[in-house]
C-alpha cells in the first residue's frame, strides 16, 4: 500500500549553497512512516535522509529523487541519569541534547563548530569537534543504532555485534541507509562553563609547536589561523584551549546555577548580502583586527560553551553572509610527519590571497575503524571560501595534490567538488565500503547527489 505522506517538491543545497538541485521532500514524524517512505520509493530515483542541512556540499540532495527529512523524529525516548546514556530519535539535534541534560551535568561527547547538527547526521559524518585528540570521534560514543535498511528491515546494530555495518555507517553519510534512533553515552560535567586559555601565536613554527606541546593539558583545543598573513608572520594564529571548569572556578555569584544553559541566535542574517562582500581585501582586514584584539597571552578565563564551541551559531543563517553563490569549505587531515603540507598550503593561500576568514587548524588523535570517517592522527586544516574566489578551481586543486602525496584526504561532509577518482586515493578503504554497500543495497536504492559524483 502506498504510503499517504505529502511529498513536495523542494529546491536543496548544503550550508555552503552551492550546487543547488530539486528533489520530493517528506517529513515523516514515525519510524513506521520513514520505512514506508523507502518501501515505496524508486530505485531509479532513489532516496537519502537529511537532517539539518549542515554538511557543506550536496550529500543530503537526491536530483530528482526523495530526501527524507528527520526533522519529525525528534523524541528522546529515554535517558540513564547514572550513566549518561540517551536513546533518541535521529532527528533530535546535538543541541537539545544540551538544553535538556546539562540541567543534569551531562553534555554531548563530541560537538562539531554547530550544534544545529541532527544525532543522525552526527553519525553519518562521523563528526569531529575541538576534543578528536581527547576523545575521537562522535561515533565512537554511539552504543547502538537502529538503521532502516533497503529490504524494509530495521536493524539493531552495535560496535560488538554488527562491527562491519556499524562502522560502515558512521561516516557512510547516509548511504547505509536511514538512522532511526541512537544510543549515546554523554559526558559529565560540573559546569556548563570552560576554563580557556587564548594564546597569539607569531607564525606557524610557533603555532604548531604549541599545539603539539599542549595536547595532553586540554580537552579541547583549536587555532584561529591568519590565512592571508604572509613572510615571517605566515600561519600566524589565536589558539583557545579548554576543559569544563569545576564549580569552585566560577565566579562566586555564578556558583549558584553552575549547570545554567541558554541556547539562542542573537541575530539573523538577511538574505540580502551581494556576492563579493567576502573578499581579499575584506578578510584582510577582519583578520588583522582579530589577530590585534586577541591577548598575546590569557590564562584562565571563564567561557561559555556558546562562546567556546559554537560562536557563529550566534548568528542565524551565517552562511548568507557568502551572497547567493555561497562559499565551498574545503578541510583536509594529512599525517604528523607530512607537517610541512598545512605550511605549503598556506604558503600559497597567501600567495594568492585567497579570502578565508573561518581558517582552522587542529590536531587529530587516533582514528576509529569506520571505513570512510575522516579524521586520522595528523593535521587538519579548515577553510572557507567563496564560491567566486578567482583562482579557486585551481588553487584548491593543487591542495589535492600535496593532501594526496602527503597520504591525506579530505572530509566527505564538506568536499564539493573532487572527481570520482581521488576518493580512491585519499580513502584505502573505499572498495571494502562499496562491497559491503552493494551487498546491502544491490539496487542502490540509497543515493545522493554526492554518492553519483563520487562513485560511492
Amino acid at each position: 500500500m502506498a504510503v499517504k505522506l505529502e511529498l513536495r517538491r523542494q529546491r536543496l543545497t548544503g550550508w555552503g549553497m552551492t550546487e543547488p538541485t530539486w528533489a520530493q521532500v517528506a517529513v515523516p514524524d514515525s519510524a513506521q512512516d520513514v520505512a514506508g517512505l523507502v518501501k515505496s520509493a524508486s530505485c531509479a530515483a532513489g532516496v537519502i535522509a537529511r537532517g539539518l542541512g549542515r554538511s557543506y556540499n550536496n550529500a543530503a540532495q537526491n536530483d530528482g529523487g526523495v530526501v527524507v527529512s528527520t526533522a519529525g523524529l525528534r523524541q528522546v525516548l529515554s535517558f540513564d541519569a547514572a550513566s549518561g546514556v540517551v536513546v533518541c530519535e535521529a532527528g533530535v539535534s546535538l543541541e537539545e541534547l544540551m538544553v535538556r541534560f546539562l540541567p543534569e551535568g551531562w553534555f554531548v561527547p563530541v560537538t562539531p563548530g554547530t550544534r544545529k547538527v541532527s544525532v543522525g547526521g552526527a553519525i553519518a559524518a562521523d563528526v569531529h569537534g575541538k576534543n578528536h585528540h581527547s576523545a575521537g570521534s562522535f561515533a565512537s560514543h554511539v552504543l547502538s543504532f537502529d538503521l532502516l535498511t533497503s529490504d524494509g528491515a530495521v536493524r539493531t546494530v552495535t560496535q560488538e555485534g554488527s562491527r562491519e555495518l556499524f562502522w560502515a555507517t558512521a561516516g557512510g553519510m547516509g548511504l547505509t541507509g536511514v538512522v532511526l534512533r541512537a544510543s549515546v553515552r554523554l559526558k559529565p560535567v560540573r559546569t556548563s562553563r570552560l576554563i580557556v586559555d587564548t594564546v597569539r601565536t607569531a607564525d606557524i613554527d610557533e603555532t604548531m609547536a604549541y599545539l603539539s606541546k599542549t595536547d595532553a593539558e586540554f580537552d579541547y583545543t583549536v587555532a584561529w589561523t591568519d590565512c592571508l598573513a604572509a613572510g615571517g608572520k605566515l600561519g600566524r594564529s589565536v589558539i583557545t584551549s579548554g576543559n569544563f571548569a569545576d564549580v569552585a572556578d566560577l565566579p562566586a555569584k555564578e556558583r549558584g546555577t553552575p549547570l545554567a544553559f541558554r541556547e539562542s541566535s542573537l541575530v539573523g542574517a538577511p538574505p540580502l548580502f551581494p556576492n563579493g562582500l567576502i573578499n581579499r581585501r575584506t578578510v584582510a582586514m577582519l583578520n588583522e583586527a582579530y589577530y590585534r584584539k586577541a591577548p598575546l597571552r590569557r590564562i584562565g578565563e571563564i567561557q561559555s560553551i556558546g562562546e567556546f564551541f559554537h560562536p557563529l551559531d550566534s548568528i542565524r543563517n551565517w552562511n548568507r553572509v557568502y551572497g547567493p553563490a555561497g562559499f565551498r569549505q574545503y578541510q583536509y587531515v594529512v599525517p604528523f610527519e607530512a607537517s610541512d603540507v598545512v605550511r605549503r598550503s598556506l604558503e600559497r593561500i597567501s600567495a594568492l590571497r585567497a579570502p578565508s576568514f573561518v581558517t582552522v587548524l587542529k590536531r587529530f588523535g587516533a582514528a576509529d575503524p569506520g571505513l570512510l570517517s575522516f579524521p586520522m592522527p595528523g593535521w587538519t586544516l579548515a577553510l572557507d571560501f567563496p564560491a567566486k574566489t578567482p583562482w579557486l578551481r585551481q588553487l584548491l586543486g593543487e591542495l589535492d595534490d600535496l593532501v594526496i602525496e602527503a597520504g591525506g584526504r579530505l572530509y566527505l561532509a564538506k568536499d564539493s567538488r573532487i572527481p570520482a577518482g581521488l576518493m580512491d586515493r585519499m580513502y584505502p578503504r573505499l572498495e571494502e565500503f562499496r562491497r559491503l554497500r552493494s551487498q546491502l543495497d544491490p539496487d542502490g536504492l540509497f543515493a545522493s547527489d554526492l554518492s553519483r559524483r563520487l562513485a560511492l
